[in-house]
Order: structure tokens, then C-alpha cells, then sequence
């Protein structure tokens, strides 16, 4: 392989993460928005499209070694390839995420839930900001950014520890409530982790610039 066709390989491969990533960030929206109005067609279509977005994990991972084992990349090359590995496992497990709120979409009884989701779509939207402005860090090579976005972690968390001791309260107050509460607070958990692993992503742009390791998903929640 030429250097301009090595070089061109890992291209490739930043858009290939990004691809990945508006898969990610449709498979979040959508499971959120067919949760809000009780849309099993949709959710059921987040589960059925989570197996592309695994698909595309697998494949950038077998490029990236491919390229690691026939190439040998060293100092920011080796740093870059190997911080695709971790991000595009991030970014498949917020999927299984997003399908995990489809799934519970399809567990609810019918009917509205128990709780108007009002604080549910804040934290997805949140979430989704947050994961787009992580990968323009990870384009832009910003670390600043990248660091920044860690911050704004604090508010998903602060968003679901309002959400589970308001439904704590609502089952306390009614025990008929208990399984449908329980579900939110499970969609809640998972937006929760959501933000996690982009702050995870981010530590990984910040990684891949400086070639420090550095924890910055430290919340005050």
C-alpha cells in the first residue's frame, strides 16, 4: 500500500465514524420519538436497524487492524486508528441503547406513560448535542471542544436523578404505577448512558490529539 493510499485508508475511516455516528444519533431520536407517541411501528424498526449499526462497528474494527497489522502506523496514526477501535464501540453500545428504549416502548401497556415525557426528550436532545458536537472535535482535532462536551454531562445526569425520584415518589404514592414507572426510569438509565459513553468518545479525541489518557466523565451526580 502507498503512503498516499494508507493515508487515504484512514480517511476513510474518520467518515466511516461518522456515518456510524448519525446512524447512532437517527437510532437515539427515533427511539425517544416513537416512546413519546406510543409508535410500536417505529420502535420496532429501531430494533430491526440496530443490526446495521453493529455491521458497521465490525467493519471499521477489521479495517483499522488490517491497516495496524500490514502497516505498522506509529505515533498520531497508531493513536488515531487506535481510538476509532474504542469510539466505534461506544457508539455501537449507544445504540443498543436506543434499542433498548424501543424495547421498552413495546413492553408499556397502551396509553399514555404515567409521566408526561417532558424531561425524557431534554435529555435525548441533550445527549444527541452532545454527540454531534463530539464528533466535530473528533473531525476538527479540537480538544477544547472535546473537553467541553464532558461538562455538559452533568446536566443529563442532573435530568435523571429529577426523573427517578419523581417517579420514586409517583410509585410510592400509587403502587398501581410501579411496572410503568419502572419502565422511564429504565429509558432514563439509558439516555444517562448515552451521555457516558460520549464523554468516553471524547476522552478518546483528546487521546488521539495529545497522547495523554485523561478521565473527564467525572460527574457531580
Amino acid at each position: 500500500m502507498t503512503r498516499e493510499a494508507y493515508h487515504r485508508a484512514i480517511k476513510n475511516l474518520q467518515d466511516e465514524v461518522l456515518t456510524m455516528g448519525d446512524m447512532v444519533a437517527i437510532a437515539i431520536k427515533e427511539s425517544v420519538e416513537s416512546l413519546r407517541l406510543r409508535d410500536m411501528e417505529a420502535s420496532e424498526k429501531v430494533i430491526k436497524n440496530d443490526a446495521h449499526i453493529n455491521k458497521k462497528r465490525f467493519d471499521i474494527e477489521e479495517k483499522c487492524i488490517f491497516l495496524i497489522a500490514t502497516q505498522q502506523p506509529m505515533a498520531v496514526d497508531l493513536r488515531t486508528l487506535a481510538s476509532i477501535l474504542s469510539m466505534v464501540t461506544d457508539l455501537e453500545r449507544m445504540g443498543d441503547h436506543a434499542e433498548g428504549i424501543a424495547k421498552i416502548n413495546l413492553m408499556m401497556c397502551e396509553g399514555p406513560p404515567v409521566k408526561p415525557l417532558i424531561d425524557i426528550p431534554k435529555m435525548s436532545e441533550i445527549a444527541l448535542s452532545m454527540l454531534t458536537r463530539c464528533l466535530k472535535a473528533f473531525v476538527d482535532r479540537d480538544v477544547e471542544a472535546a473537553r467541553a462536551i464532558c461538562h455538559v454531562d452533568d446536566d443529563v445526569d442532573a435530568l435523571h436523578d429529577r426523573i427517578y425520584k419523581e417517579l420514586l415518589m409517583m410509585m410510592i404514592a400509587n403502587p398501581k404505577i410501579i411496572p410503568e414507572a419502572t419502565y422511564l426510569t429504565w429509558v432514563s438509565h439509558n439516555l444517562e448512558r448515552i451521555a457516558d459513553r460520549v464523554t468516553n468518545i471524547a476522552e478518546r479525541v483528546v487521546y488521539m490529539v495529545t497522547g495523554k489518557m485523561e478521565e473527564m466523565n467525572v460527574s457531580r451526580y
